[in-house]
């Protein structure tokens, strides 16, 4: 017999206006809008929208991938400045500062596939870059980080990346891996593919990858996982509409939410708690579910 919990609240409100899919969703950092909180999406139209949380309208729109779908976004830590990865097989940084919504630089991509892209910071000003590819460069640093990768044939992979060479590898899934995330404090992650199992893993002092435990959920297809910061909760998006999130530290259901139409790419918590998911429906959902104490 199924599970059945008590249907969560609706969402606290609903931003509409993308015209197009949302592919991917990330919160600006309280510490460069504490005034006015922000909400990137972006878009298969290739459109990144800036929302503010307080108006709840886009009060910005970046154009810079020739309509190719935008899967990746992420502020830099100096501040002001917002990566984009698209289809268009490029990597856009751009200055968004004082009102500029201008490219600065961008990268080229070998390879896009599913595959985002990843940041590590190290600093104000310091911070290391992966991007999907078929090659590699030389990389220089003495703390030797480490980088966590899902692949196609439903493996996760822990690699050094100054050596090039792989840690550990296991097989946690039988369709490609969509997604993961990781909690440093526990040395515990979790990944969902496009099957329907979610995965939970840990990293031991040897640097060595175990499955820990798997949970199957109802329905194939799991595009997104998000850890929320204080790491109680975990929340996924589903291609069946439906966003789950579980208790992190025992994987216990706690609500399922049906308010999408149309499959839900994407999953972000901001700092605060608040979770926003992106659906094919063109429509961001935002909820307070089981608020940070």
């Amino acid at each position: 017999m199924a599970a059945l919990f008590p249907p969560p609240p609706g969402p606290r409100f609903v931003l509409r206006g993308t015209q197009s899919a949302v592919n991917t969703l990330h919160f600006c950092p309280p510490s460069q809008a504490a005034e006015n909180p922000l909400l990137f999406s972006g878009s298969q139209n290739g459109l990144v929208h800036i929302w503010s949380l307080q108006t709840r309208r886009i009060v910005a729109t970046l154009n810079g991938h020739g309509g190719q779908g935008v899967i990746w976004l992420k502020t830099l830590p100096q501040g002001h400045q917002l990566l984009s990865q698209g289809r268009d097989l490029r990597l856009c940084a751009w200055d968004l500062a004082e009102g500029r919504n201008t490219i600065m630089d961008s990268v080229p991509l070998d390879s896009v596939g599913f595959c985002r892209s990843s940041i590590l910071v190290r600093g104000q000003l310091c911070w290391m870059l992966a991007v999907p590819g078929k090659g590699s460069d030389e990389t220089n640093s003495s703390l030797r980080p480490l980088l966590l990768a899902g692949y196609e044939d439903g493996s996760v992979v822990l690699w050094d990346i100054v050596e090039r060479k792989v840690c550990s590898q296991i097989t946690c899934h039988e369709e490609p891996v969509m997604s993961l995330d990781f909690d440093s404090q526990k040395a515990k992650g979790v990944s969902g593919s496009a099957g329907k199992v979610l995965a939970v893993w840990s990293l031991d002092d040897q640097q060595s990858l175990q499955v820990k435990k798997t949970h199957e959920l109802t329905n194939p297809g799991i595009a997104e996982v998000a850890i929320r910061p204080d790491c109680k909760i975990l929340a996924t998006a589903g291609w069946d509409h439906r966003i789950r999130v579980f208790h992190w530290r025992t994987m216990k259901p706690l609500a399922v939410a049906a308010f999408h139409s149309a499959p839900v790419y994407c999953v972000a918590f901001a700092a605060d708690g608040l979770l926003a998911a992106g659906s094919k429906d063109q429509r961001i959902s935002i909820w307070s579910l089981y608020p940070c104490s």
